[in-house]
């Protein structure tokens, strides 16, 4: 394994209105940064911004959802490495930020960093599962210069 894995990036943007703070939020490089620090090996990843029509659809179509979610994490490989995708909804992105008063590419961080730890096996579906997951996200989004997500008030 390397020090610093490697990362190949697809960054797609759905088309439609999404706005210009959602592309300014999530330049290449802050992506980059946001999801290796997440790696553990190196990953051929795609992020997918959508708006709110295409993430109820594949929220209903893959996690039996009925609405839109933040992000929605296809992990397909884990080893050598690892292979995913991630879907990032925008509208409810934005609304989430928002009320939680933070800055939205604060709250993309946070979720591109939970949808990396998902795609490398990461669960919360247990108590102690979802502890362990959110130190780790704490930990990384601390070190990355932002607030921890968890103690936002």
């Amino acid at each position: 394994m390397n020090a610093r894995p490697t990362l190949q990036l697809s960054l797609q943007f759905a088309r439609g209105d999404l706005g210009t703070e959602h592309r300014a939020a999530l330049q290449r490089h802050h992506v980059t940064r946001w999801i290796r620090s997440a790696l553990c090996r190196d990953a051929e990843m795609t992020v997918r911004v959508v708006g709110a029509e295409e993430g109820l659809a594949l929220h209903r179509d893959y996690r039996h959802g009925d609405h839109p979610t933040n992000v929605l994490t296809f992990d397909y490989e884990q080893e050598p490495i690892v292979v995913a995708d991630l879907v990032l909804c925008a509208p409810v992105v934005a609304k989430e930020a928002a009320a939680l008063g933070i800055p939205l590419a604060a709250h993309y961080a946070h979720l591109l960093v939970h949808g990396t730890l998902h795609a490398q096996g990461w669960t919360h579906d247990g108590e102690d599962d979802a502890q362990a997951m959110e130190r780790r996200e704490s930990e990384i989004m601390q070190k990355l210069g932002f607030a921890d997500p968890y103690r936002i008030a």
